[in-house]
């Protein structure tokens, strides 16, 4: 009931592009206090979730710790570049609803690194918005420009696929 509240509703529909927004600022100043700084480094940041691995009640988990020092904290340029883009383009992408269950899913992903690195702050907030943005589908972008990008790419991808496997030679067809 509730899903198909969130999937339909045109009050839901407001009430999502009010949240994507907001939710959109926050990743796209996040973005771009990072970009425009001069030069973002996370070694800090891994460094000290690898820190955090440690002592009786660690805050980061062995596993994801392992993940950071063997992975994370060698390739630290390529993360450099990866978290400001990353947050500055699902927050573009919340804010303008182009492409909107894929902006909310990857910051989804971000929400998760950062917890799993030990860091709470307005995480679990944005995490708990993105479900329901998630949840939502189409209907959390339908005022933004997925309004014309999903009928777009249903139409070039689905479609296409409908209408090739009409023309295929030697199918029946049963009426």
């Amino acid at each position: 009931m509730m899903n198909r509240w969130l999937r339909e509703n045109s009050v839901a529909m407001w009430l999502l592009t009010i949240l994507r927004v907001y939710i959109g600022f926050k990743w796209i100043t996040g973005g771009w206090e990072k970009l425009s700084s001069g030069g973002f480094d996370a070694s800090g940041f891994l460094t000290g979730a690898i820190a955090n691995t440690g002592g009786e009640h660690p805050s980061v988990q062995a596993g994801w710790g392992a993940f950071l020092q063997h992975f994370a904290l060698p390739n630290v340029g390529l993360f450099n570049v990866l978290v400001p883009i990353g947050e500055f383009l699902v927050g573009l992408g919340l804010i303008l609803g182009a492409c909107t269950t894929l902006a909310a899913l990857m910051g989804m992903v971000m929400n998760f690194a950062f917890l799993f690195s030990g860091t709470v702050s307005t995480n679990p907030y944005l995490l708990l918005a993105e479900i329901f943005i998630v949840v939502a589908g189409a209907n959390a972008g339908k005022i933004g420009l997925d309004r014309w990008i999903v009928p777009y790419l249903r139409t070039r991808f689905f479609n296409r696929r409908n209408k090739q496997q009409d023309t295929l030679p030697n199918q029946h067809k049963i009426a």
